[in-house]
């Protein structure tokens, strides 16, 4: 007798890797942040002038900048527990806050990467449009990238997917694990480029109250 075996499959999707993306459009926010950053982006321009990516220094507890880093500190708390982590012994900080602008004659690009010993990341744009770079992330499954086969069709977000770009605008936010890895795609200076970029750790409260 021949066996039957079953003709559908229930899926389960594990291993999941978030990313959340919203918008946050307040032109007179946007302004005020472009209008401050532009300070900031100029000393970078001065201290490196030959680069085609200018950095800020830290942006941590700048009065014009604590609004966006409380609410970054807040909605990371909850992503993570979103994630499903127990933060009862922890404590969400900002770890890192900075401005950064690619350059107008193009050529600005980040290749990739991951934050080390942090827990969220993310973007918040304030210059950029759908001829700017673009936020690449990858597969953080060192073993599915290590055996991966030809996609279908690379225009579906699939389970063989590899990778995924975003386009951005004024007031696009995006936050994700900092264990993901991710780069910009090389700018073409077709219109202005700026974002502010930042990461979130949990401390153990035990060792935050030690530092």
């Amino acid at each position: 007798m021949k066996t039957k075996f079953p003709k559908n499959l229930n899926t389960e999707k594990n291993f999941i890797s978030p990313i959340w993306i919203s918008n946050h459009e307040d032109k007179i926010y946007l302004k005020k942040l472009n209008n401050i950053s532009d300070k900031y982006i100029k000393e970078s321009k001065k201290i490196n002038n030959k680069t085609t990516v200018f950095h800020s220094e830290s942006l941590i507890n700048v009065p014009e900048y604590l609004e966006l880093q409380n609410y970054v500190i807040a909605t990371s708390r909850n992503l993570l527990l979103e994630m499903g982590y127990d933060l009862k012994e922890f404590e969400v900080c900002c770890t890192e806050l900075w401005v950064q602008e690619f350059d107008k004659k193009g050529g600005g690009h980040h290749s990739v990467h991951t934050h080390w010993n942090g827990h969220i990341s993310g973007f918040y744009f304030l210059k950029s449009s759908d001829k700017t770079s673009r936020p690449v992330f990858h597969d953080p499954r060192a073993g599915a990238v290590m055996n991966l086969l030809p996609e279908l069709d690379k225009t579906k977000l699939t389970h063989a997917s590899s990778q995924i770009n975003y386009t951005t605008k004024p007031g696009t936010l995006i936050f994700f694990p900092s264990y993901l890895p991710h780069e910009y795609t090389v700018d073409l200076s077709k219109k202005p480029f700026r974002f502010i970029h930042f990461n979130c750790q949990a401390f153990p409260k035990t060792l935050k109250e030690k530092r």
